[in-house]
């Protein structure tokens, strides 16, 4: 009891507060009950203690950037935002600990349909009931314990973020990036805006409202992220890319194959039209003609006297046909015939009626020979005369960034009757949203003066921007997160950027991800960003699951305790009340499924940090975690495990001792063997936090220091400088995950009497655990060079570790070449390749990959040849 009251003393607690929760008077080997309500307690006096460590901004050195995908404020969390929060802290935890230098800052991505819906619904400004959601799930990050570097937080709805992304836009719309046409586009009844494609369903409804989508031909602007589409492409072979496994071929899929080049040409309509075409040397040809789909949305606009388009590059004009008889390319409307070229496209010109006009000469230009001079001709002009000329894949479209909503990011456009489409002044930015009472009063808050020629008629643009634009940027300016002079410090950026490692859902792994590159590779052609890939290494986390239940007539979802389970294992269950069949699944976590979990009651029945373990236990961070109470007495067990060894440590070290022998073989035996585990454990829960981030693969190597930990006998725990170590580096490197809980398990152990390694350097006895250094592999400890042939494990050599830490690529084959098992397995084989991996303090993996020698056949004797000559 006097024990326990001097370790609450110590972290200024009173020992009145904690009597309650004894359920026997603590003699003996009765201890303090880890119930629900002392991990509460034990979170809320640890809370605002919690030391995450400060990024510092002016020392580059050692910089770790950990940017998880910053939230929509919805104003509640989810398990999906635990789980991907907690993996991100995790790390930057852990990186920390490590001594790095970590950037992990958070923000909100806050424009968009969903907040202007809602406050419709409730008679409020979006502002308003924007601001109030991020204040509410604010609460509840920090409640989830996660070392955000709040300093740099920003909100996409302010307007000293949207300034910038309006300057952005100014930028692109600059270089001829930003460009206005009409287009058919996918127009949504009920929340009366445009869809992209991938917000429509396989029914032809819109994924939010679920409204029959419409197709409407609309004025609407464009970012050419076909530009960009050859470089993008290219981009998925740099090899600063770590761990993009399918997401590269995602990406691939998503751009195609830059085959062919994309042009805009002017129609006689006014309107741009693409042109997309192998072999651009086409376009030289004077008899050139389009074919569109006869249900091109071109086709309204034709007109009597039919619809052409400029050729700048032969100083013609091309007739445009609709049909459906040409042999348009993969995904692409329009076909480009050249008569003087193809004689396929000449019978098709023949079939169209149409008459060949060019002279012998210009047949002579066009000959085979002069080809790819010609294509030179064609690329050169289209650069000069910003109309195109890109490599690119037939299916990809430049992005349509507009949207008709009000709570977006204005496009900084100003309609002139005079002038057309103004740009903004830089110095006029930001071009803020309009009150909603200046319209409902009837004032046009939408008249301005024309920036180019003061007509006072003009009319600023209606659009607002697709909220991708927003988040296309935002990990550049967390870096420079108030500066309100420029976008954000290239110096800054040159220092902290590429993103070390981006967490974020897979089904950001297409649009997201190719908006956010190809906005990073323009930034970094014009000199802002210092590589072209935003993002070194990808963490694409799975999605929390929930068992639903749903009714196998109707289909419709029932609460869980509605249900009779029959038979779990065959996901067969009854509705209680009707007996009707109902089909268990397991589905995304959704309010409309009835099957999600509330973050707040787990944090209030188990603790925080009871949930941030069980969302990173037992399944890896990329698979899907099916969220069930039958997993989590495992790591409710390991707490109450860790809190009684040390309970049963701190007593051990108060009874009165008997003398110990700590130079006897037992002894040593016993203290070796902590020596191993610690060495091992350490070693398997370092590479699952820096290399594999296989964080639940991380908690089972730490369980089983724990296992080693329980199964030590009291005098060990009392004389043994060992069980010290490795009790130290279980609490250390428990910290990343649960930073609560270790930090009262460590507060307990630097409280305990007689330290062993006092004088060592390795731990910081005054400090808390989270400043602690990440625990290091011993010298002396021998690791694994393993050797593998064709992917399978020959053998594996012990390597102490100093050494194995100074092992380069020939050494490994030198000792490969010198054991036994290796060479007799290669004697009739070929190398073709081999590779080293090196894991500092961890592993070295040598792979040789070898063919099979092909055995030459003996040549034929003569006999052997007068037989086959006979027969």
């Amino acid at each position: 009891m006097q024990a326990l009251r001097h370790t609450w003393t110590l972290r200024g607690l009173h020992w009145s507060c904690w009597k309650r929760f004894l359920t026997q008077s603590c003699t003996g080997n009765e201890y303090l009950e880890l119930s629900s309500d002392v991990k509460r307690r034990i979170e809320t006096h640890w809370r605002d203690q919690l030391s995450g460590g400060q990024f510092n901004a002016k020392q580059p050195a050692d910089k770790y950037y950990v940017l998880s995908m910053f939230p929509y404020p919805s104003g509640n969390l989810h398990m999906g935002h635990v789980r991907v929060y907690t993996i991100s802290d995790a790390v930057a935890r852990f990186q920390r600990m490590c001594g790095k230098n970590v950037f992990q800052p958070i923000g909100w991505d806050s424009f968009g349909l969903p907040a202007e819906n809602a406050a419709n619904q409730r008679g409020v400004e979006p502002a308003t009931w924007t601001q109030q959601n991020i204040a509410q799930m604010k609460q509840q990050l920090q409640r989830l314990g996660c070392s955000f570097d709040w300093t740099h937080e920003l909100s996409t709805c302010s307007p000293q973020y949207y300034r910038w992304t309006q300057h952005l836009f100014l930028m692109l719309h600059k270089r001829g990036l930003a460009y206005q046409n009409e287009a058919l586009v996918n127009w949504d009844p009920v929340d009366k805006t445009v869809l992209a494609d991938e917000q429509v369903d396989a029914n032809g409804c819109s994924w939010r409202s679920g409204a029959k989508v419409e197709k409407k031909l609309l004025k609407q602007w464009f970012i050419r992220t076909s530009a960009y589409a050859k470089q993008l492409l290219d981009g998925l072979d740099d090899p600063t890319l770590r761990d993009w496994r399918d997401i590269i071929n995602l990406q691939r899929h998503w751009i195609g194959e830059c085959n062919g080049y994309a042009f805009t040409l002017l129609t006689s309509a006014c309107n741009l039209l693409r042109v997309w075409t192998a072999n651009p040397e086409h376009l030289k040809d004077p008899n050139a003609f389009l074919v569109l789909r006869s249900k091109h949305y071109l086709a309204k606009l034709s007109g009597a006297g039919g619809l052409s388009v400029e050729n700048p590059f032969a100083s013609t004009t091309i007739p445009v046909v609709f049909s459906d008889e040409a042999a348009f390319p993969a995904d692409c409307d329009v076909y480009l015939a050249a008569p003087s070229f193809r004689a396929e496209d000449r019978e098709l010109w023949d079939s169209f009626g149409l008459a060949i006009c060019a002279s012998g000469s210009e047949e002579t230009r066009l000959n085979p020979g002069n080809w790819e001079l010609l294509r030179k001709e064609v690329l050169q002009a289209a650069t000069r005369l910003n109309v195109g000329g890109y490599r690119v894949s037939s299916k990809l479209q430049d992005w349509l960034i507009s949207r008709q909503r009000y709570w977006g990011t204005p496009i900084p456009i100003v309609h002139c009757p005079k002038c057309g489409a103004v740009p903004v002044p830089e110095e006029q930015l930001p071009v803020t949203l309009p009150k909603r009472e200046s319209s409902a009063s009837g004032q046009d808050v939408l008249l301005c003066e024309c920036p180019k020629c003061g007509d006072p008629k003009a009319k600023r643009e209606t659009d607002t921007m697709d909220t991708f634009v927003d988040s296309s940027w935002y990990y550049l300016r967390f870096l420079d997160a108030h500066n309100s002079e420029r976008i954000f410090d290239p110096t800054l950026a040159s220092q902290f950027m590429p993103v070390d490692l981006y967490i974020g859902g897979k089904e950001h792994a297409v649009l997201h991800l190719y908006y956010a590159r190809f906005m990073n590779h323009f930034l970094n052609n014009c000199g802002l960003s210092p590589t072209s890939e935003p993002f070194s290494r990808l963490l694409v986390q799975g999605m929390v699951m929930g068992r639903s239940y749903r009714l196998k007539g109707s289909g419709r979802y029932v609460r869980e305790e509605e249900v009779e389970v029959v038979n779990a294992k065959k996901n067969q269950a009854l509705l209680k009340e009707t007996k009707e069949p109902v089909v268990m699944t397991w589905e995304k976590m959704s309010k409309s499924k009835q099957n999600g979990v509330e973050p707040g009651e787990m944090f209030d029945q188990y603790g925080t940090d009871t949930t941030r373990l069980i969302i990173l236990a037992d399944v890896a961070p990329t698979s899907h975690r099916n969220w069930s109470s039958a997993t989590f007495p495992g790591i409710l067990n390991w707490q109450k495990r860790l809190w009684l060894t040390l309970q049963e440590f701190q007593a051990a070290r108060e009874e009165a001792s008997t003398e110990v022998d700590v130079s006897s073989e037992q002894f040593l035996a016993e203290d070796a063997k902590l020596f191993d585990a610690r060495n091992f454990y350490v070693k398997g829960a370092t590479f699952n936090y820096r290399h594999a981030h296989q964080l639940s693969v991380a908690i089972s190597k730490m369980q089983g220091l724990t296992n080693s930990l329980r199964r030590t006998p009291k005098h060990i725990q009392r004389h043994g400088k060992q069980f010290e170590r490795a009790l130290a580096a279980q609490i250390i490197m428990l910290a990343p995950m649960a930073p609560h809980f270790a930090s009262e398990l460590w507060s307990k152990f630097v409280s305990v009497k007689g330290r062993l390694n006092d004088a060592s350097q390795e731990l910081q006895w005054g400090e808390d655990v989270l400043s602690q250094r990440w625990p290091d592999i011993d010298a002396a400890y021998n690791l694994d060079l393993s050797i593998k042939v064709n992917g399978f494990e020959n053998c594996v050599i012990k390597v102490q570790r100093t050494l194995l830490d100074k092992v380069t690529h020939s050494d490994a084959m030198d000792i490969a070449f010198n054991t036994e098992s290796v060479t007799s397995y290669l004697i009739d084989k070929k190398i073709r390749t081999t590779n080293f991996v090196l894991y500092p303090g961890i592993e070295a993996i040598l792979n040789i990959y070898v063919d099979k020698v092909q055995k030459k056949a003996k040549p034929a004797s003569s006999s052997d040849t007068d037989k086959v000559l006979a027969e």
